[in-house]
Order: structure tokens, then C-alpha cells, then sequence
């Protein structure tokens, strides 16, 4: 990898921290270091190409936003049948993320999922979940408080 410019290093300093909420946020961006928005766009993208940019993404703050239940499902799912377990749970519109973790976590709980949901009752549509990968061996870690919700600064 080669060495950023200070140019490269500008717009990475803007675009890791909060974007703009505007019609044309890049656009911002270049006004805010002096470039045009298509060259802090060329930017953006060669980073992520170079691998300097893993993800570009947004974090929602899930109880400012109305989700009054949020819950870290983990499950234990035989090691065959964690990708198509994790598909299906991907699909429910309540579902955030799903990975799966290496190591396991307490060696048995190896596909994780995450839900938001503004409905009550997590545990009907936890027992819906379970019973649509056909596991049974699953804890559920509730959020019950939000203290940090931040990315990492690099520059």
C-alpha cells in the first residue's frame, strides 16, 4: 500500500466522521477542503479500492429512533447449516446484522444476530426465529442502555 497524500488524508479526516445530512453531502465535503465533489468522490473511491476504507456506512442510533427492543441473539447452530441459518435470519426485517463468529462464543454460540424492533414482545419473535433455522440453543442479550455510539478516528 502506498503512502496517502495529504489531499487523501483530508477527505478521510471528513468522510470517517459524521456526512452531511444534505442533498449532496460530497459536495460539502469538497467545499470543506477545497475540492469538487466528483474528485471527493474519486477519492473515496480509490481508498476503499486500496483497501484504506473497509465499509462506509451509516450507525443509527436504534432507540433514537423509536426502537424501544434491541437484542443480541446468539445462537448455536451445527457448523453446516450456519450460512443457511444466517440467510434466513438476515431476511427478517427486524434483524440488523448477522454474522458468524470464530471463535464461538463459550464454544457453542457461533451465528450472532442482531434485533431492533418496537414491538414488546421479543421472546414470540425470538421463538419465530428459532423455529425458522431450527435451533433451540440461543441466548438473548438485551440492550437494555445505549452508552457509546461512535467510529473510530483515524486522522
Amino acid at each position: 500500500m502506498e503512502k496517502l497524500t495529504a489531499v487523501e488524508k483530508k477527505v478521510a479526516r471528513l468522510i470517517q466522521s459524521d456526512i452531511p445530512l444534505v442533498n449532496r453531502p460530497f459536495q460539502e465535503t469538497g467545499k470543506a477542503c477545497g475540492l469538487q465533489e466528483v474528485e471527493v468522490l474519486n477519492i473515496t473511491r480509490h481508498l476503499q479500492q486500496e483497501g484504506y476504507i473497509r465499509r462506509f456506512a451509516a450507525i443509527l442510533r436504534h432507540q433514537k429512533a423509536g426502537y424501544t427492543r434491541n437484542a443480541l441473539i446468539v445462537w448455536s447452530v451445527p457448523p453446516d447449516q450456519i450460512e443457511k441459518a444466517g440467510k434466513i435470519l438476515a431476511a427478517f426485517p427486524f434483524i440488523s446484522h448477522c454474522y458468524e463468529r470464530e471463535p464461538a462464543f463459550q464454544n457453542k454460540y457461533n451465528l450472532f444476530s442482531m434485533l431492533h424492533t418496537q414491538n414488546e414482545n421479543i421472546e414470540f419473535i425470538i421463538k419465530q426465529m428459532a423455529q425458522s433455522i431450527n435451533s433451540h440453543d440461543y441466548l438473548i442479550l438485551e440492550s437494555l442502555q445505549e452508552y457509546k455510539k461512535i467510529s473510530p478516528e483515524y486522522f
